[in-house]
């Protein structure tokens, strides 16, 4: 008689599944400050709901009530999500080759799951060979994106209803959460001295801007900025090559 205790079913994933796994328990938390501050923004549950289930991209979520709740127009909120949302079209370009091929109805799926968080699990995976690193991108792509929508849309629903009964959420610090997860996600990025001097400049165009613009107008500035730095150190490196022998 074998006296092994069973191995804990943790132990049974890959590590590419633990990861999307962790990825997506410590994502969806965020879900539950989204709920609660869009509620007070004005939204009812439902909406809330239907804004993570359809929309599905925490940050252009965040951008939206948090214009609603400024007193921004609906414009305002509908283009600052929207120019938050298109870094997922280009997360696409990153993916494409890692994921072909697909089939339309696949690739209407993926595109609704193509978020940070799965693209940044997909993308850190290792193999050996070609087939290899193909394998492991593509489930890791899956499981976290997967994950992160049941378990963001859960804790959306949870963080409505409670927002409902809890007030004000800016008393429970539910809206430095939100702060807290941009950063997350942010810092990791500023491995460079350039993307630093980007993020300084867009905060500072926002910052300066805050007091006196519209809600939403210092976000898409900020945007601007980075925008047009990224297109002259483009254009500067195709300078370089085309210059080199």
């Amino acid at each position: 008689m074998d006296s092994r205790l069973p191995r804990p079913a943790l132990r049974r994933l890959s590590p590419t599944q633990q990861q999307a796994l962790g990825v997506s328990v410590a994502t969806g938390a965020y879900g539950l400050s989204f709920g609660a501050l869009s509620v007070t923004a004005g939204l009812d549950v439902w909406q809330t709901q239907a804004l993570s289930l359809l929309l599905f991209t925490g940050g252009s979520q965040f951008a939206f009530i948090g214009i609603v709740a400024a007193g921004g127009g609906g414009a305002a909120a509908v283009a600052t999500s929207t120019l938050l949302g298109i870094r997922n079209g280009f997360y696409g370009v990153a993916l494409a080759p890692l994921m072909r091929p697909l089939s339309w109805r696949t690739r209407v799926a993926a595109a609704h799951v193509t978020i940070d968080e799965s693209t940044a699990v997909a993308l850190a995976q290792r193999g050996s060979t070609a087939a290899i690193l193909k394998a492991r991108a593509r489930q890791g792509f899956w499981w976290t994106g997967i994950g992160v929508f049941v378990a963001w849309n859960a804790i959306t629903l949870l963080g409505a209803l409670a927002g409902q009964r809890l007030g004000d959420p800016t008393a429970w610090g539910l809206d430095a959460a939100a702060a807290a997860a941009f950063l997350a996600l942010l810092w990791p990025r500023l491995d460079h001295n350039v993307h630093i001097w980007v993020a300084a400049g867009a905060t500072a165009v926002a910052l300066a801007l805050t007091p006196v613009a519209p809600a939403g107008v210092p976000i898409m500035a900020a945007a601007v900025v980075a925008i047009a730095a990224g297109t002259l150190t483009y254009r500067r490196h195709k300078t370089s090559d085309e210059g080199a022998p």
